[in-house]
């Protein structure tokens, strides 16, 4: 049986925000949020609670610009009031970048970024991880992304989310005394909606995502969405500070280029697997 902090017993019940969650990976946390039971609010921009769905009756939606500090505050102060303690957050809210070198790159486009990526996950960190201190406790996951770790030609976003990796593990040392746990979580190349349709356009090749990670693969929203429900889980109730890749091994293959690639699968040897027989 699994021990739960004090401040995350019964979480299973209680309140969760996740932020950008009208689609993506978002969307998808908000299903799995549902799907054990929680009550979830959906922060998202005006309008985007169309592309919930069959899901619009099943959570609250409410309007929020993560990246505008005092519409931020406004809404954690009105969820406290109306909805209760937050125990969940999710910060999935980001803009993603097309690659472009620096000298290219729009400083407009550059701020925009930043602002949703990094400072929003940064404001709603503080206005509902600080509710949640005050309160007895709650776990907190960011949505950073292996570009955080890595150098690609991603010059806002791989930035801003190496923030978002940081803040986690700052905030994570700040909190843990008030029981609030901060984790992040890094997806790779993830078959959302926005990815499928670059692929669409043929701006991405999947050949190129897939060809690089150990797994031969891109990852689904749900595994993201997986990660996250044992992060804010009481399974998880001595974790906090750390960063998890869910990207199909594409930070360990990604070295292997250099020296060709992949190993080719194995083979399964004749009869082993059928039999049952492990050597």
């Amino acid at each position: 049986m699994t021990t739960l902090h004090k401040s995350e017993q019964g979480m299973q019940a209680m309140l969760s925000v996740v932020t950008g969650g009208a689609s993506g990976i978002g969307l998808a946390c908000v299903q799995k949020l549902l799907a054990r039971g929680d009550r979830v609010i959906v922060l998202d921009l005006p309008g985007k609670e169309s592309q919930l769905g069959d899901l619009a009756d099943s959570v609250i939606f409410q309007a929020c610009d993560v990246s505008d500090e005092q519409t931020v505050r406004a809404v954690a102060a009105s969820v406290a009031e109306n909805h209760g303690p937050v125990r969940s957050l999710v910060n999935s809210a980001g803009i993603i970048q097309q690659r472009s070198s620096p000298e290219a790159l729009d400083q407009a486009v550059w701020d925009k970024i930043v602002s949703v990526d990094q400072r929003g996950t940064y404001l709603c960190c503080v206005a509902f991880g600080g509710q949640m201190a005050r309160s007895g406790g709650g776990s907190i996951v960011n949505i950073a992304s292996i570009t955080g770790s890595r150098s690609v030609p991603l010059h806002a976003y791989a930035p801003a989310k190496a923030a978002v990796i940081s803040m986690s593990q700052c905030l994570a040392a700040e909190w843990g005394r008030s029981g609030v746990r901060v984790n992040s979580v890094s997806p790779g190349y993830t078959l959302t909606p926005a990815l499928q349709d670059a692929i669409d356009k043929g701006d991405r090749d999947p050949a190129d995502l897939i060809r690089t990670t150990a797994l031969g693969r891109m990852v689904s929203p749900q595994e993201i969405a997986d990660a996250v429900d044992f992060l804010t889980s009481g399974r998880a109730s001595a974790i906090t500070g750390i960063d998890l890749p869910v990207d199909a091994g594409w930070l360990v293959g990604t070295p292997w280029m250099t020296y060709g690639g992949m190993p080719d699968a194995r083979g399964v040897e004749s009869g082993s697997a059928k039999s049952g027989q492990e050597g």
